[in-house]
């Protein structure tokens, strides 16, 4: 009997790595949990575009929406872990929804990180009706409302939702949320005004700024971003001390073989160290991350890091979605 369960491990680990060995052997599929067109959609399909030359396959784009993006990272989790599936996120899909969501998955335990991506300061923006000049006038006139002013969110636990509490945490202000099934449409109804305003990743709302069809006021960064040198930070703007970046990264599903995250992650950092691909995601207001912080474990640490930091803030803050 022991000689039977020794051949059949055997052959296990043979034919894993196997399989390790000739990946890809068939097109890859990245699931965006956001709709086409907001900023992680758009991330994502420029890595994609490169990571396929690295790959030899084609790495195809799933747009699963829906609760703040865990619907579509639940999809990856329950994938095959054979590498043909990966869960493309940022901090409020594997982070913050761990506090929000009564969630079928654990983040850590059932994902295998692959690589840290840029990462996108957020801005305060509102519609072009929003009397207010600058942060300081935004500041008084939502105190002065009689109601919350209407913030667009891409869902509870999404960047754009946890900016918006901590923006509430630090000014005293209350906000009603207005969820959408991402901030691309979020954004289209910041511009025909029919929300108040977005704290929102800058690569989704810099072109509309810079187009004057809505009004942009400071960024949650310690520093000026290149790409929109002439928005002050929050800092310098009058809000001290509202900083935020939200990160993405990449995972697969828990028990990929190692080969295989290897791989997946060599192509990635290949794509991020491209000139030309560099060039679009700057362009987009993102920023890289250091060079010794693109390994699967780099990103495995940051996300427990940020699970620490964030789920008390937003536990305290009573947000739940059962």
């Amino acid at each position: 009997m022991r000689r039977i369960v020794l051949a059949l491990l055997a052959a296990v680990v043979f034919s894993t790595a196997a399989s390790a060995q000739n990946y890809p052997s068939r097109p890859i599929t990245i699931i965006v949990p956001f709709s086409a067109g907001g900023p992680s959609d758009v991330m994502a399909r420029v890595l994609a575009e490169r990571m396929k030359v690295a790959l030899g396959e084609a790495v195809l784009i799933e747009n699963v929406t829906g609760a703040g993006g865990s619907i579509g990272v639940g999809r990856a989790v329950r994938s095959p872990p054979d590498g043909y599936t990966i869960s493309f996120g940022h901090l409020g899909t594997h982070v913050a929804n761990g506090a929000i969501y009564k969630l079928s998955y654990d983040l850590v335990a059932d994902l295998e990180p692959v690589v840290l991506l840029p990462s996108n300061t957020m801005i305060v923006v509102s519609k072009n009706a929003v009397p207010a000049k600058s942060l300081g006038e935004l500041l008084a006139w939502l105190k002065a409302r009689p109601a919350p002013a209407a913030a667009g969110t891409a869902g509870a636990g999404s960047g754009s939702h946890i900016a918006g509490l901590y923006f509430e945490s630090i000014t005293g202000i209350r906000l009603q949320y207005v969820p959408y099934r991402g901030t691309g449409p979020a954004m289209n109804d910041l511009v025909a005004g029919q929300i108040d305003l977005i704290v929102d990743q800058l690569s989704n709302s810099i072109n509309q700024v810079r187009a004057g069809t809505i009004r942009g006021y400071a960024v949650t960064d310690a520093k000026r971003a290149e790409s929109a040198a002439d928005i002050p930070t929050a800092d310098e703007a009058g809000l001290p001390g509202f900083h935020m970046t939200l990160w993405s990264g990449m995972w697969v599903p828990k028990g990929t073989p190692k080969a295989i995250v290897t791989k997946l992650n060599a192509a990635a950092v290949e794509a991020l160290n491209d000139p030309s691909v560099r060039k679009q995601l700057e362009n987009l207001g993102l920023q890289m991350p250091p060079k010794d912080q693109l390994t699967p474990q780099a990103l495995g640490d940051w996300q427990k890091a940020e699970i620490a930091k964030w789920w008390p803030m937003i536990k305290a803050a009573n947000v739940r979605v059962d």
